[in-house]
């Protein structure tokens, strides 16, 4: 079976990575199409040994990006087009569904009640949100809040599949050395405490609030990674509160495991999550986790994380949280039930079974239509 991804860009987001871990892991021959900004990902892919087609889109509304896309798809002999992303959503479905393809997937990676990849849902957006939906077979939901979220669009359950994301376990697993190299690098001496945080920086993932947390808390380094468009207010509030020197940006990085390895606490203080992989990552290494909203551990039985902890987004809840959690030392911690239930094998397995269904039924459909002919 021939796969082809296409995702809107290949920059060091959530969905971006998680896209790498599933062609790491396909047991199916995949490629990938990038709409745009190749980004730190396409690399990483391609030294999978994974192709990747970057097909130059300039802007979200460049539809000059339909005809490569066409070629692509149309000579690519692909059984499945998934897709990735609001905008790889609407373009990959649509030529996907005039090529013939047999079974059309798209993921939602990041829907909230109020946002959708970080922009505030309109109605302009969900009509097309919509109108893409109707052009492919099922949309995968990666939690079940994801699922209702989209049901209330007035997608049918019916084409709605629940497959949680998932993740390497033993790629997060905390590494000794790679703390201290890591630390150094970024020049954090040994006994200071690192609280981090890993996402895209913009409104909804409520980083401000661990600027206002940390301040007051001497001894305290706020490592954020990722990239985004509240960088500068990020940067310009840190020097109101006199926090500057503590607070480190590191951007887009490809080391996400070594700096989980280099924190002593993680915080996740979004209000609107869709899954919650950076919680998950944590958690696999060894990390007690501060978090707002996460549909991946409040979806799983009571006890699936101990060192899990809900806060409401309140400085002042965070702050006491982290004063508590340096005074205990912030031992390392095993990993909980919760990693394994999302470890990526069964995420893959899942996923690769909708392709084969699909795929079966859009062949014995075909076969009866040719029957009565």
């Amino acid at each position: 079976m021939k796969v082809l991804h296409v995702i809107t860009g290949l920059e060091a987001g959530g969905a971006e990575r998680q896209l790498h871990d599933l062609v790491a892991h396909h047991r199916v021959t995949a490629e990938v199409a990038a709409l745009t900004r190749p980004g730190l990902i396409s690399q990483a892919i391609r030294e999978l040994g994974v192709p990747v087609h970057h097909l130059g889109m300039s802007g979200n509304r460049d539809l000059r990006v339909l005809n490569p896309l066409w070629r692509l798809v149309r000579e690519g002999g692909y059984d499945v087009v998934h897709a990735h992303l609001f905008r790889a959503g609407l373009y990959g479905r649509l030529v996907a569904r005039l090529a013939g393809v047999s079974a059309i997937v798209a993921t939602e990676h990041s829907i909230g009640d109020h946002h959708l990849e970080g922009r505030p849902i309109t109605r302009s957006v969900r009509t097309l949100a919509r109108a893409g939906e109707r052009l492919g077979h099922v949309t995968v939901a990666v939690s079940s809040a994801a699922a209702r979220r989209l049901e209330r669009w007035g997608v049918p359950a019916d084409r709605i599949e629940v497959i949680p994301n998932g993740i390497d376990p033993r790629a997060f697993r905390f590494d000794p050395a790679a703390r201290t190299t890591t630390r150094s690098r970024l020049t954090i001496p040994p006994h200071l405490t690192v609280v981090g945080g890993v996402g895209r920086l913009e409104p909804g993932k409520r980083f401000d609030v661990l600027l206002e947390a940390v301040a007051p808390l001497p001894d305290t380094v706020l490592l954020l990674v990722g990239d985004g468009p509240e960088r500068a207010k990020l940067v310009a509030r840190a020097r109101e509160l006199g926090i500057a020197h503590r607070m480190i940006l590191t951007g887009q990085s490809s080391q996400v495991p070594a700096l989980l390895s280099a924190m002593d606490v993680f915080a996740a203080p979004s209000e609107e999550e869709t899954f919650g992989l950076a919680v998950v990552e944590a958690l696999a290494a060894g990390l007690p986790v501060l978090h707002g909203a996460c549909p991946a551990l409040a979806e799983l039985p009571p006890g699936s994380a101990p060192g899990a902890r809900r806060l409401p987004a309140d400085p002042a809840a965070y702050r006491e949280a982290i004063g508590e959690l340096a005074a205990s030392g912030t031992p390392r911690l095993p990993a909980p039930h919760a990693v394994e239930h999302y470890a990526i094998d069964r995420h893959v397995t899942r996923i690769e079974e909708l392709y084969l269904r699909l795929h079966q039924q859009r062949h014995r459909s075909t076969t009866a239509l040719g029957e009565r002919r």
